[in-house]
């Protein structure tokens, strides 16, 4: 590692950065969750669609962008993907063909059960106590309202 330059600021050194810290742990994490996902055939946009379809089933496409952070334009494809693989079908609604619904096929709701030992292979692999990783999970939640407002 370089030495540092003692004049620098310390509110610009990269470990000093909320940003890149939450930047490398998301890409950790993405790390820990492929294998995972790879076993489910799933990517993480993927996995993360399955997810809110498990909590409700029916949603419409523009209820899960919401849930998701993720405009139509980025979900579509991933919906098409899921549609392909025989996990959803999309429907339009009779009375505004506007409104698509998303369903979870019987495949989809299979997988449910092989997709419940990743939180718990994410949690060991945390090496956190499932309170600290909720505190954290909460504290993280809290910074993304406080900077979307």
């Amino acid at each position: 590692m370089p030495a540092r330059n003692p004049s620098v600021d310390p509110m610009l050194l990269l470990d000093n950065q909320l940003c890149f810290a939450l930047y490398s742990a998301s890409l950790a994490m993405t790390k820990l969750y492929k294998p995972l996902l790879d076993e489910l055939g799933l990517t993480y946009p993927q996995y993360l669609v399955m997810l809110v379809l498990w909590e409700g089933d029916g949603l419409m496409v523009s209820e899960l962008g919401q849930r998701l952070y993720l405009d139509s334009g980025t979900l579509t494809p991933l919906l098409k993907r899921l549609e392909g693989a025989g996990l959803v079908s999309r429907l339009r609604d009779v009375a505004d063909e506007r409104r698509v619904h998303v369903h979870l096929t019987a495949a989809g709701r299979k997988l449910k059960a092989r997709a419940a030992r990743v939180p718990a292979c994410v949690l060991q692999a945390s090496q956190c106590s499932l309170p600290e990783l909720k505190q954290l999970t909460d504290q993280v939640r809290r910074l993304r309202e406080r900077l979307a407002a």
